[in-house]
């Protein structure tokens, strides 16, 4: 089997405990405004065959102009591949950047021009391009005291968000309860936990999908607000012993989103409305995916998974828009391979080669912690290549087989075949030489653009990013 299925592009580690990884009858007032109209050059949706005869001192421009309208950023492993530093990069070009699923288990660390430092978990990472607009769409699940604490850092750091940050009516609320029964709920699996990041996210899908979520849409309406949050108590405590509940905690909760109701209503929008004017208008969009396509909720390793769709499917019920207007995908890949929580991880590596990996690359991201074929991308972001300048060699995982060596040619469903399967790995010379500081192609050593030429021919989608250090100018246009 090919990368394009495997996923295993290189060496690999596993990251453990680390901080990684409503519409309404009327029109809203505030999605009557115009989005500024960039200078641009038409878009033109890029082809999944490896482009030749681009100039290295042209590339960056035409690599990004050359995006379509409808564009999205999604990891292709287990999170922490680097989606966030992309999405800040390419935003400047974009007048929306759109978060479509997940919470604030999704980390993304970004650096300002001035290498200051911003881990985002709800906010889209365009936030620190001055022009973007920013939607938190239906999809994601919003905590809403996480949410204000990130707003105020960003504020507080010199980065205005009014006006700027728009949250979709119809996305669900999540409460400080949820993490507690996430807890619990881990907790009652003793050996077989799945690994969360405690943040409530599972929990707060689950009353979305039970139908007893609640939604940003109520908290226009206090009045009913109180027996809709007892509910969803009352039936927490009733599932788990350790939850504790009482009529002093609903007015408490009660009194509290009140006045969150107040804060949160300037940002308040109907965003499906929003983003489909906004395709009308020829506005350009990039949606941010959070987490990675190795965690999704059909696809992912099944139980050990997040509880959304990261993958491509997720953008059009996240946002509320058609399938037949997104174009281009760029998946963000790291140049080896990590993940987060639990779960069978064929590739890992142990001992100090792991360690090696895990602290050169940073590997304990913003919140803790598939296939090519799936998401259709047209384009990789390889990120953190210089992580592996240290190493003489690097293995290569190309192929899963069985313990009878039969080959498999897709991503196992069956964790116990996914926990027994062998790898195959080619075995390519490392560079052992700094390579953060190039930012021309042909300037990287030989043995590094072997490297990533292999996986291109592997995987059969060019790579048109490469990461070499966490700053916004450490990224080859190739």
């Amino acid at each position: 089997m090919s990368l394009s299925s495997s996923t295993s592009i290189s060496s690999a580690t596993r990251t453990w405990n680390g901080t990684h990884s409503g519409m309404f009858a009327g029109p809203h007032p505030q999605i009557q405004f115009s989005l500024p109209n960039k200078k641009r050059q038409n878009a033109i949706i890029c082809s999944a065959v490896i482009e030749q005869g681009v100039s290295e001192s042209g590339s960056r421009l035409s690599r990004i102009e050359s995006l379509s309208q409808v564009s999205g950023v999604l990891g292709c492993q287990w999170g922490d591949e680097g989606k966030g530093k992309l999405v800040d990069i390419l935003a400047k070009h974009f007048d929306i950047v759109a978060r479509c699923q997940g919470g604030a288990n999704a980390g993304h660390t970004i650096y300002n021009s001035e290498g200051k430092k911003f881990a985002l978990h709800l906010v889209p990472s365009g936030i620190l391009n001055e022009e973007t607009i920013c939607v938190i769409g239906n999809g994601v699940v919003v905590h809403l005291p996480g949410f204000f604490k990130e707003v105020d850092g960003l504020e507080s750091n010199g980065v205005s968000c009014n006006g700027r940050i728009l949250v979709s009516d119809r996305a669900h609320l999540l409460f400080d309860f949820h993490q507690v029964v996430d807890g619990l709920r881990e907790a009652e699996l003793a050996k077989s936990f799945i690994g969360t990041t405690r943040r409530g996210i599972g929990p707060c899908y689950s009353s979305k999908v039970i139908r007893n979520g609640i939604r940003v849409s109520d908290l226009r309406h206090m009045d009913t607000f109180p027996q809709k949050l007892d509910l969803l108590l009352s039936d927490a405590a009733s599932r788990f012993k350790g939850f504790n509940y009482s009529p002093d905690m609903l007015r408490e909760e009660v009194e509290k989103y009140k006045r969150f109701a107040e804060r949160l209503e300037p940002f308040i929008t109907d965003t499906v409305h929003f983003m489909n004017d906004a395709i009308s208008q020829k506005q350009k969009i990039l949606v941010e995916g959070g987490q990675a396509t190795m965690l999704d909720i059909d696809f992912g390793t099944y139980p050990f998974v997040t509880s959304s769709s990261p993958s491509a499917g997720g953008i059009c019920t996240g946002l509320g828009i058609a399938p037949r207007v997104i174009g281009d995908l760029v998946g963000v890949v790291k140049a080896y391979t990590t993940r987060v929580g639990s779960g069978p991880f064929p590739t890992e590596i142990l001992g100090k080669g792991g360690d090696l990996l895990r602290f050169a690359g940073q590997e304990f991201g913003t919140t803790t912690g598939r296939r090519v074929v799936i998401n259709g991308f047209s384009s990789l972001n390889l990120t953190k290549l210089d992580v592996l300048s240290d190493l003489q060699e690097i293995q290569l995982g190309v192929a899963y087989k069985q313990i009878d060596n039969t080959p498999i040619h897709s991503f196992p469903s069956d964790l116990r075949l996914l926990e027994q399967i062998k790898v195959e790995y080619e075995v390519m010379p490392g560079w052992q030489t700094d390579i953060s500081s190039i930012r021309e192609y042909s300037e990287l050593p030989k043995a590094a653009r072997n490297y990533v030429e292999r996986i291109e021919e592997l995987v059969g989608v060019p790579i048109h990013y490469i990461g070499i250090g966490p700053g916004r100018d450490a990224l080859i246009y190739k």
